[in-house]
């Protein structure tokens, strides 16, 4: 497979410090890009071990809402804010009016809404604080509300998209391994359960684990070993980095297709999966129903214009993956090359092949 000679990881455009002493916020928002738009991207409440952790996972993480919003044609740059979960008990409500008033110091630059560990009621402080906010309920016949629905909807289609494309076929009778049964990870499960796959199934939380398999008929394994799944899809819907030197090698899935971000812990990854013919379909490219449904309720689409939208994700999926084949390139690295040219314009590519 032959690599583009691009230098990914763009440095961001800024990253703002957030610190609140009294309702305990720690945290950051980073601004990767604002070329297309509004920086974009949700706000993650994780028990990080340090401030440095956070921050790099920030910038990863709006770097790859820069590519997600731009492969899905919105008028959105990327962002993300990560805020370091307090210890022992804390006032809820005060952590995300406190953030809130930090959303609202940058003036629309940053548009927030739901990620791992927030909610609508969290999105709800928020507003009291800013306009720049979306994932709130939603009203009837307009987009809101949890935006995970729409993300397991885009990576159903795409999962549907890549076994045709590899087996040439349909879903019953798949094997399809979810790794991480939280909110994009459950819906997926009743997905592919209605279309007829058959699902394992795991997650860190047993009892989760445990309920999700009685309900689908499922199999239960533990979460170090399903991503050695004997399986024909691996879907990945927890934290992100989980294909590393101890894991690339050992996959056993044909397809790797889930909602989880920044699976790949590097491009090397991507073209090890690659090279030994799984087929890897671009995360930022199937997990981007969320972020279409929180744009739709920003600019005050129709539900309709969003359902549409989100549904033409495996058609997306499709063009990225004939894009690479053409390239003969690895799934991943096509993709990259193709949303950089997207934000920064051709320029950017022929300057980084110089």
């Amino acid at each position: 497979m032959r690599r583009p000679n691009l230098t990914l990881g763009s440095p961001p455009e800024a990253v703002r410090v957030l610190h609140d002493e009294e309702s305990g916020l720690d945290g950051v928002i980073v601004l990767h890009s604002t070329r297309l738009g509004p920086a974009a991207g949700g706000c993650r409440l994780w028990r990080y071990q340090t401030s440095q952790a956070a921050t790099l996972d920030a910038v990863r993480l709006a770097e790859g809402m820069s590519y997600k919003n731009a492969m899905a044609d919105l008028p959105l740059g990327g962002g993300k804010a990560v805020i370091i979960e307090p210890e022992g008990q804390y006032d809820r409500s005060k952590l995300f009016a406190a953030f809130g008033r930090e959303v609202e110091k940058l003036k629309g630059s940053y548009v927030t809404a739901e990620d791992v560990g927030t909610r609508v009621s969290d999105m709800s402080v928020v507003r009291s604080q800013s306009s720049h906010v979306a994932g709130l309920d939603s009203e009837a016949g307009n987009p809101g509300g949890d935006p995970s629905p729409w993300t397991a909807l885009g990576v159903f289609l795409s999962i549907q998209t890549a076994v045709r494309r590899k087996y040439n076929t349909d879903l019953r009778g798949i094997r399809v391994a979810v790794q991480g049964l939280g909110n994009v990870g459950g819906h997926l499960c009743a997905l592919l359960h209605e279309a007829g796959a058959r699902l394992v199934v795991a997650d860190v939380r047993s009892g989760v684990a445990i309920a999700t398999g009685s309900r689908f008929g499922a199999k239960v394994v533990n979460p170090e070993s399903i991503l050695r799944e004997d399986c024909d899809v691996l879907a990945p819907c927890a934290l992100g980095a989980v294909f590393d030197e101890s894991v690339v090698e050992k996959v056993k899935a044909k397809i790797v297709c889930g909602g989880a971000n920044n699976v790949l812990g590097s491009s090397e990854m991507g073209d090890r999966l690659a090279q030994r013919g799984v087929l890897y379909c671009p995360d930022y490219v199937v997990n981007s129903g969320g972020i279409i449904n929180v744009c739709g309720e920003y600019l005050g689409w129709t539900q309709d214009e969003v359902e549409k939208r989100v549904r033409a994700t495996g058609h997306r999926l499709e063009m990225v993956l004939d894009h690479a084949q053409a390239k003969n390139m690895a799934p991943h690295s096509a993709t990259d090359a193709l949303a950089v040219e997207r934000i920064f314009g051709r320029e950017a590519i022929n300057s980084q092949a110089a």
